[in-house]
């Protein structure tokens, strides 16, 4: 049997073309589960200190690299935790994942939470995820 992905987006729940109320996964696949991405370059570099949408820009793109490698790109997406320190500009930061995510026909579950810092004061987000190829 082969892995199928539904994204399901019911009535009585608020629908939003950033994000997918639930995803289901049934079947065999591969999935993948991406550790918590940061504003670091291949270099170990810290890119955008103090600018929320340089560092969502290299976050986005470190998961693209993470993807890539899995074979998997971004309409793999099931599930995003993103973590943004409070007092940062969220509508910065979602425009900018919007360059990467906006066309996707079925986005990712996503929770934010604000957080107070995270493992790196120059640290201002942190996106986790997971994805999930089906078998073909």
């Amino acid at each position: 049997m082969s892995g199928e992905i539904q994204h399901i987006n019911p009535d009585g729940l608020p629908k939003n073309p950033a994000f997918s109320q639930i995803v289901t996964i049934q079947g065999s696949g591969k999935t993948i589960y991406i550790g918590g991405q940061d504003a670091i370059n291949e270099k170990g570099e810290i890119i955008g200190k103090n600018n929320i949408a340089e560092q969502t820009e290299q976050v986005m793109n470190n998961l693209q690299t993470a993807l890539s490698t899995c074979s998997a790109n971004f309409e793999n997406l099931v599930k995003l935790t993103i973590y943004i320190v409070q007092g940062q500009d969220l509508y910065s930061a979602f425009q900018t994942s919007q360059k990467f995510f906006g066309q996707l026909s079925n986005p990712p579950v996503i929770s934010v939470l604000i957080v107070a810092g995270l493992a790196n004061p120059d640290f201002l987000i942190e996106i986790d995820a997971t994805a999930f190829i089906p078998e073909q």
